[in-house]
């Protein structure tokens, strides 16, 4: 998968995106880690997932684009 930084990564499908990004040592923001605050949003091939409850998915290309999301309440 390739970060917001343009680092690239591999995760195993069904793993958590936090852990994901902190193997990466990519940092999400997380807010409330029960997907209710929505501080931890991140687009992932342009279809928006809440990092704390999300897990990675499986891609028939093998590619995985991840874009942070930005909130201006945050």
């Amino acid at each position: 998968m390739t970060w917001p930084d343009g680092r690239t990564s591999s995760a195993r499908p069904g793993q958590d995106w936090l852990q994901a990004a902190r193997q990466a040592t990519v940092v999400i923001p997380t807010g409330c880690l029960g997907g209710s605050c929505g501080a931890c949003e991140i687009e992932v091939n342009g279809r928006m997932v809440r990092a704390c409850i999300a897990t990675v998915p499986s891609s028939a290309s093998g590619r995985l684009t991840v874009s942070l999301a930005s909130d201006p309440f945050w």
